[in-house]
């Protein structure tokens, strides 16, 4: 893929997921080496922040000639100093190409071997060693950023073939060379929002994986318990001027077309009521976690939507500071390095998440409850009742999951805490709020797992196989597969991990 200017997250898709390889297009290296002359040139006998100045606090603090180099060296070997997990590789790739994106805008006036090194890191697979916990997401990604730099100057630590090892053996071994760092590379690149946009791209996919999991999942259990068609209809839905929750619909009605079990209330409610039974049978109407899914499941997909547009933008802006304006021959001062819209998003992204994982827990409950569903044993046990379990034991799981979610969706975005001698007066934590987010996401698919297999189990326990839908059908002849039909008591943490994992895969 050739890079020019604009990205949208189905390239960011393709690079990160799919491992597509990318070039960089000749305007983009005329407009960097534009900027970074106009710089070099325009920062001779003038004030630049970060270029001949002390950073942060220690601005006041002018940087001679001769120390301006070793200047940007000193602050990428300070700043490297995160501490925690790593971030997955395919965060750091993210990280790598948003802020391949943002430099090569021409706002930066960066050396143009740091978008060439880059681009060879990405294409290479090689990731650099950043840790979870560092910047507070006000100057950026400070600290994450600044291991980042760390090993495009040659030192530091990657991952390289599985392995983590020193940057200089790698760059060795790949006959790659360090970045030039001339005027202002290191601030470049450690001021910015890149990795909070980073994590929140592979959230963001991650998230859509999840919303089209639980409607598959919700279509299926509304087959289970043969539920009346009507709220899915285009019909009720149109009368509610919602895009999200008509879109949740129209999916279901199209994962639920060929299926024999959905049933139409005027076949069986709306005639012959003078012969109905005082009390009914039949549930009239369903749960809520079976009936209201396009209105609990839409605002899901609503946020989603709005939360990829504000990572688009934010992948697709100048992000650093102070910013080069070659056409009026400028250089502006400001803020665009505070990271209050990714954080922002993150928060809400991980409620959205977690409402999804709560209605994933009580439809799981709805189906291990023998008392309101009426139509399965209890846990949908296939065993010896009393004898057996069933799914009783994965049921806590699920719940302690599902409430570690909620504990998790408290806000990091109105949790600012003034630091760098109150010169960072009020922060984004918008890396911790990405972080959060994603674990937040790593849980759902954990309940998903289970809800899943608890469904194959039901269609098995009523025989319902040839009676889905095709959609279900796939989904059950795909976790049988993983986990076969059980009736004996079985160790389940393999078969959980392995579900869990096939849903992470889906496309």
């Amino acid at each position: 893929m050739k890079i020019n200017s604009f990205l949208e997250l189905k390239d960011f898709q393709k690079i990160i997921i799919e491992n597509e390889k990318i070039e960089l297009d000749e305007t983009l290296l005329d407009r960097v080496e534009t900027s970074f002359q106009f710089l070099k040139e325009f920062s001779r006998n003038k004030v630049i922040y970060g270029v001949n100045t002390g950073f942060g606090p220690m601005a006041q603090f002018k940087i001679s000639d001769e120390d301006t180099h070793q200047l940007q060296y000193n602050l990428i070997r300070s700043h490297s100093s995160g501490i925690g997990n790593p971030l997955p590789a395919q965060e750091v790739k993210a990280c790598m190409l948003a802020r391949l994106n943002t430099l090569s805008l021409g706002n930066s006036g960066v050396h143009q071997s740091v978008v060439y090194l880059l681009k060879e890191l990405i294409n290479r697979g090689i990731t650099p060693l950043i840790f979870e916990h560092g910047g507070v997401g006000a100057s950026g990604d400070l600290v994450q950023l600044a291991h980042l730099a760390l090993v495009l100057i040659g030192e530091g630590e990657v991952y390289y073939n599985g392995e983590r090892k020193a940057t200089k053996d790698v760059f060795e071994a790949e006959g790659l060379e360090p970045i030039k760092v001339e005027i202002r590379e290191g601030l470049a690149l450690m001021n910015g929002t890149s990795v909070m946009s980073g994590i929140g791209i592979v959230n963001a996919y991650k998230a859509n994986q999840l919303t089209d999991i639980s409607i598959r999942l919700s279509c299926a259990i509304n087959e289970i318990v043969q539920a009346y068609d009507d709220h899915l209809s285009e019909a009720l839905n149109g009368t509610k001027k919602h895009y999200g929750q008509q879109k949740v619909a129209e999916r279901m009605r199209a994962h639920l077309a060929d299926s024999k079990l959905i049933r139409k209330r005027e076949d069986h409610l709306y005639t012959h009521f003078e012969e109905q039974e005082k009390v009914f049978k039949e549930k009239v109407q369903e749960y809520y976690s079976l009936r209201c899914v396009p209105q609990i499941l839409g605002p899901v997909l609503d946020t989603l939507e709005y939360t990829e547009n504000v990572l688009e933008n934010e992948i697709n802006s100048a992000n650093d500071n102070p910013i080069i304006n070659v056409a009026d021959k400028h250089v502006y001062h400001g803020g665009n390095f505070h990271g209050d819209y990714i954080s922002l998003e993150m928060d809400k992204l991980k409620i959205v998440v977690t409402k999804l994982t709560m209605l994933a827990e009580r439809q799981l409950n709805y189906l291990l409850n023998a008392k309101i569903n009426e139509i399965l044993p209890p846990f949908v046990n296939l065993g010896k009742l009393g004898f057996n379990f069933g799914m009783q034991g994965v049921q806590f799981t699920a719940t302690s999951t599902t409430a570690e979610s909620q504990m998790l969706s408290n806000s990091m975005y109105v949790h600012s805490i003034p630091n760098n001698n109150d010169n960072q007066d009020i922060v984004s934590m918008g890396t911790n709020a990405a972080v959060i987010c994603r674990k937040v996401i790593e849980n759902a698919f954990e309940v998903l797992a289970i809800e899943a297999i608890t469904i194959i189990q039901a269609v098995e326990y009523l025989g319902f196989q040839d009676k889905v839908s095709s959609s279900t059908k796939e989904l059950y002849d795909e976790i049988r597969k993983i986990i076969p039909a059980f009736s004996d008591d079985m160790v389940m943490y393999p078969y959980l991990e392995e579900v869990k994992q096939y849903l992470k895969n889906l496309k």
